[in-house]
């Protein structure tokens, strides 16, 4: 008797689906083989392993906090994939294991050989001479020793609270047969990387830990570990189900809602406690128990802890240790455009520029953009929404230089911008207090609009400008960005921002859109419209095809209709820079989907929606993923790209996507990514770096 055939996978089956972790994961180990890949610069591998610290952070967080909740709740409901939140977990605890694992042979095998063999040692205290230790003395001395604070464990001294992220030294004083436990905090306001003056840098907690007998001068130290603590935050999709929500009914509340949030989440239940790993076994039980972490939760670490830190490791000179020096280009037509605010308005006019950053300059359009809505004397008034910006922001500038010049701006802040929370809150409060109107987000929605509108006074009429994004109006982080922008005056799409920006402010449904694509009202409708038009083309034997770039993947609804149009043949692919729960190549499912991601110096993080329309394509960009929370708990927009020469640069933008070959992962069925590589004689195609070459030719031939 044959076996039978095994049962077709089918949109509803679990194994459609990918992990959403494991996924997550996957990106975090697309980072990871960039810092362990010997073609790149070592200073910029060195960044990449704190980049891939900062984001296990994250993950410990947001995604293992989660379940670690689910868990503790008695929740048993199995993901889309087919996983209990219990077996999710031991997942991913197993796949984070082999990339620490990873991370900790890369830097003592690597990392740390070739920074000594370039003169940029990261160097531990125990191999330094007298000289350079009696040098780290007095730096301690001079500048850590008085900020320190040990705090004993005793009968009169209870365990003190560890607040997350920071980094502890657990000391261990004998006397007389007795030992003692004192906590001893790393100041987080000391340079973690203390140079030497031969060169190099040694940690400050080895320093701090090497000079304890300054601060314990009558005591024998017995023996002195490290340790770091990790809380759990909710993330975006458990406030979506209502966890941790609470009413929200004026804006002070909302403010109120937050700061307490931000005060709960210091006091957040420890997802993870690292320790080094010669840390004796029962003294890591005892820290164990005294934070509240289970047995679990221990991650034992051969390498420094805190590795997000190495992202402001930083080394003067040594050019040739980092990628070339990309200097953002000026679009040619506000290059000629750069006279006064009314030449840079006038260029507007003309026509839609298309902006593409960091291979454009985010300085000489947006930023000046404002800059020279604050300054015109013809500009009535700005509005302006703000997810994230930098610490000392040039556009929060210009907007308090708008008021001050008695324009009317109006800012809509988020003030629940995961990790921004409390920079907002100051950001709105200066607003308002310079005579902004101010504005505080959308009840039980994520505001993550990326908008800005100018009201020009032109001959007696009222002309409105825009800008439309896929980033943040951050200086900062659109210098390593990858986004895209619509500069434009088109009358009807400034009508659909003018409507947004109501909607947001006085909390009234605005009426209808008549080219902007708005979440949580219809976007999702709309976009399930556009994938059933492509099946009847591809059904009815018309030029059909779906492309999209985005962040992430996960909505099942969207993938169960992208699995749908493959099914009747439309040709679809997906330019997915981080997790992603669809599952292409699978025979009847989905054969007609790839999926690949580019991830290289530039954060990947613009978002292109394109939609063949029988030859007659349609094309959008925005803020949106095709994520649930995108979809149905933010205010979201995508925008239309109407004029076709910019339709063109978009598909020359997917084109070089599509072409990358030394960049790009591939997803495989199994849900693994296989990274490309050129064949033997074939030309080195890296996606951003083409960028680079592009936008300087622009530059240099004026647009032509």
């Amino acid at each position: 008797m044959s076996e039978s055939a095994p049962a077709a996978i089918t949109a509803t089956s679990p194994q459609a689906f990918i992990n959403r972790e494991l996924s997550w994961l996957a990106f975090a180990r697309r980072v990871l083989a960039l810092a362990q890949d010997p073609e790149v610069p070592l200073l910029e591998r060195v960044k990449f392993v704190g980049i891939l610290g900062m984001l296990h952070d994250e993950f410990f967080m947001k995604r293992i906090g989660g379940l670690k909740r689910q868990i503790q709740a008695g929740v048993s409901k199995q993901s889309l994939d087919g996983l209990t939140p219990a077996k999710e977990l031991a997942a991913c605890r197993q796949e984070i294991l082999a990339q620490t694992r990873e991370l900790a042979a890369l830097i003592a095998g690597e990392l740390r050989p070739a920074l000594a063999a370039a003169g940029v040692p990261i160097l531990d205290v125990a191999a330094l001479d007298d000289q350079a230790r009696a040098y780290l003395t007095q730096v301690f001395r001079r500048s850590v020793l008085p900020v320190l604070t040990p705090l004993a464990v005793d009968a009169e001294h209870p365990f003190p609270f560890i607040s997350g992220l920071g980094l502890n030294l657990a000391v261990t004083l004998t006397e007389k047969k007795r030992k003692r436990f004192v906590r001893i905090k790393v100041p987080a306001n000391r340079s973690r990387w203390v140079k030497l003056p031969s060169g190099g840098v040694v940690p400050l907690e080895q320093m701090i830990a090497a000079n304890l007998g300054e601060l314990f001068p009558r005591e024998r130290v017995s023996g002195v570990h490290f340790f770091r603590l990790t809380r759990g935050v909710a993330a975006d999709d458990e406030r979506a189900r209502g966890v941790d929500d609470a009413e929200v009914t004026l804006p002070g509340s909302i403010i109120r809602q937050v700061t307490d949030e931000l005060k709960a989440r210091r006091f957040a239940g420890v997802v993870r406690l690292q320790v080094s790993s010669d840390m004796p076994a029962e003294l890591q039980r005892w820290l164990a128990e005294q934070v509240g972490a289970a047995a679990d939760d221990v991650y034992q670490s051969d390498t420094f802890l805190g590795l997000a830190d190495l992202l402001s490791f930083t080394v003067e000179g040594h050019e040739a240790l980092r990628f070339p020096v990309h200097q953002p280009v000026t679009v040619p037509r506000l290059e000629e455009a750069e006279g006064s605010p009314a030449a840079f308005f006038a260029e507007l006019r003309r026509g839609d520029i298309l902006l593409h950053h960091p291979y454009h300059s985010f300085d000489t359009s947006v930023l000046r953009f404002l800059e020279c809505a604050a300054a015109d004397p013809q500009v009535l008034a700005i509005k302006l929404t703000i997810y994230r910006t930098s610490s000392d922001s040039p556009i929060v500038r210009a907007l308090l230089e708008a008021a001050r010049r008695g324009k009317q701006v109006a800012v809509l802040v988020e003030i629940t911008a995961r990790f921004d929370e409390a920079p907002n809150i100051a950001w709105g409060r200066l607003l308002e207090q310079e005579g902004v109107h101010v504005s505080y987000g959308v009840e039980k929605l994520k505001t993550h609009v990326k908008l800005a509108m100018v009201v020009r006074e032109e001959e007696g009429n009222l002309i409105r400008y825009v800008h439309v994004g896929t980033g943040n109006y951050h200086t900062g982080t659109a210098r390593v960005y990858e986004d895209l922008g619509l500069l434009s005056c088109d009358e009807a799409l400034a009508a659909d921002v003018a409507a947004v920006f109501n909607e947001l402010t006085s909390a009234t449904p605005a009426p209808g859109y008549s080219r902007l694509l708005v979440a949580p009202a219809f976007m999702r409708e709309r976009f399930k419209a556009l994938i059933q038009r492509e099946i009847e083309h591809s059904l009815a034997g018309r030029p059909c095809g779906i492309r999209a770039k985005m962040n992430q993947l996960q909505d099942p609804a969207m993938i169960r209709e992208l699995y749908r149009a493959s099914q009747a043949g439309v040709p679809i692919t997906l330019n997915v820079r981080g997790l992603c729960c669809l599952r292409p190549g699978v025979p009847g499912l989905s054969e007609n989907i790839r999926v690949y991601s580019v991830v290289g110096r530039f954060l990947e993080h613009g978002r292109v929606y394109w939609f063949e329309n029988g030859g007659h394509p349609e094309v959008f960009i925005g803020s949106a993923d095709w994520m649930k929370r995108n979809l149905d708990n933010r205010v979201e927009t995508i925008a239309p790209i109407a004029d076709p020469a910019l339709r063109e640069q978009l598909r020359q933008i997917l084109d070089v996507y599509d072409q990358d070959n030394a960049s790009a992962w591939d997803l495989q069925p199994d849900g693994s990514y296989v990274r490309r590589r050129p064949a033997a004689g074939e030309q080195v195609r890296s996606a951003q770096e083409v960028f680079i070459t592009m936008a300087r030719a622009e530059a240099h031939n004026g647009g032509e």
